[in-house]
């Protein structure tokens, strides 16, 4: 049975976002494609799948815009199989170091970042309770790892990571005794997404493939690790 899809932050091409919702649309799935603007790129896009590309509206940083969405949503999907949450945004200042980083910008990043997905999920719940095997993918950073930290930059970032597993695990306390959702939080790697990752191993379009089968050996996956690389492996908290 074809699935419904969520994915947040899809309007760039050569993102990460955009890609899983090639990806989806190509095994026949019905996604649901989340961008706070509009973009080109998904219209040009859903000109190839009118039936199963649904635009929507929606920033994760308002609860208002997020509660709107579901609510169309809900008027064509009849369940939520798969939550992708991959939006994300950072400070002006991320790549600084502590004595020249406004820290008053840190909160709007965490309040998408962090926050927005937690928005995403408590909305779209009922929907994601109709299906009879839920997935929620947060999609996190090795720079959450706080055992695996080494920057000394990238506040907002890494605080907005290491959060988001946090919130990833607190809810797999929710539903770990639920047989028809589950939750995990993935290292996707580095990607080349734009000009200044020329130099990453992975192409987004490829590295979307490999992320989307693994989402489905962890879907009934109760017992293996919540925080796992794009190959599935365990990666320290």
């Amino acid at each position: 049975m074809n699935q419904y899809v969520l994915i947040t932050g899809t309007g760039r091409e050569m993102a990460l976002g955009f890609n899983f919702v090639r990806r989806y649309l190509e095994q026949g799935d019905h996604v649901i494609a989340t961008v706070r603007k509009p973009s080109e790129a998904l219209e040009k896009l859903q000109t190839q799948w009118p039936d199963t590309l649904h635009i929507q509206l929606m920033d994760i940083g308002s609860t208002e815009s997020v509660n709107a969405a579901v609510a169309a949503v809900a008027e064509y999907a009849p369940r939520m199989d798969l939550i992708i949450n991959n939006a994300v945004t950072t400070s002006p200042d991320t790549n600084k170091e502590l004595e020249d980083f406004d820290l008053d910008t840190v909160m709007p990043a965490l309040n998408v970042a962090t926050v927005g997905p937690l928005r995403v999920i408590k909305a779209f719940l009922p929907l994601l309770k109709k299906s009879d095997n839920a997935l929620i993918v947060n999609i996190s950073s090795e720079a959450g790892s706080i055992g695996a930290c080494y920057r000394s930059t990238y506040i907002d970032y890494g605080m907005a990571k290491a959060a988001l597993n946090m919130a990833t695990k607190t809810l797999y306390n929710k539903f770990k005794d639920d047989p028809k959702i589950n939750i995990i939080t993935v290292h996707p790697g580095w990607m080349r997404t734009n000009e200044g990752n020329a130099k990453a191993p992975f192409d987004p379009y490829d590295h979307a493939e490999t992320m989307r089968l693994m989402f489905e050996t962890k879907r009934h996956d109760k017992t293996g690790p919540i925080f796992v690389t794009y190959a599935g492996e365990e990666y320290p908290w």
